[in-house]
């Protein structure tokens, strides 16, 4: 945080007050788990990961003047964070970028002693899963697996409700199928 806020003071040609700052920076941490998912999903090295972070980041304190504050923040957050992260990935992308090494996956996992070996195989293989995506089917992918309901997802992604579950329900089945062709035999589900 310490990083945002010496952007924020040098950013002196967006006029906000301090109590508008202090109330940025308390909801930017208080839902700064948004960032790491959408970074973590968008981009492919820890380096990417921190460059992409940090323009969010900036991209929000530069639109929060124009935040309408009878919005949810988070929502609002959501869709700024994967427009940047959209526009970054296609500014990025080269073949060699579109995937993670499964090294570094293994090493993020959190808990990692409690994580079965099986566990970690089959998260590896969902974040390649998830890499593969085209950009809007991934930011649908992320905002399912956060839990958000279809009216919010089609709210962050400006889509129709009915369009954010036929969406869904395509992409499980299309992440279903790669992940059985791609899960190892013996990590394979036995029903």
């Amino acid at each position: 945080m310490f990083t945002l806020t010496k952007m924020i003071d040098r950013a002196a040609s967006i006029p906000i007050a301090v109590d508008d700052r202090e109330t940025f920076l308390r909801l930017l941490a208080q839902h700064d788990g948004i960032i790491h998912k959408v970074a973590a999903g968008y981009s492919s090295s820890r380096a990417d990961r921190h460059d992409l972070m940090q323009e969010i980041r900036l991209q929000l304190w530069k639109a929060y003047p124009r935040y309408a504050r009878d919005r949810s923040f988070s929502t609002w957050m959501y869709r700024i964070a994967l427009n940047v992260a959209i526009s970054f990935l296609r500014k990025n992308s080269r073949p060699a970028r579109q995937t993670v090494p499964l090294d570094e996956l293994v090493h993020e996992a959190p808990n990692e002693s409690s994580v079965s070996p099986e566990t970690h195989k089959r998260m590896a293989i969902l974040q390649q899963v998830i890499a593969a995506l085209d950009p809007l089917d991934r930011a649908l992918l992320l905002l399912y697996l956060d839990e958000h309901s279809y009216r919010e997802i089609a709210e962050i992604l400006g889509l129709s409700e009915t369009n954010v579950a036929t969406k869904i329900s395509r992409l499980k089945q299309r992440v279903r199928r790669d992940m059985i062709l791609l899960v190892p035999n013996e990590c394979k589900p036995t029903n």
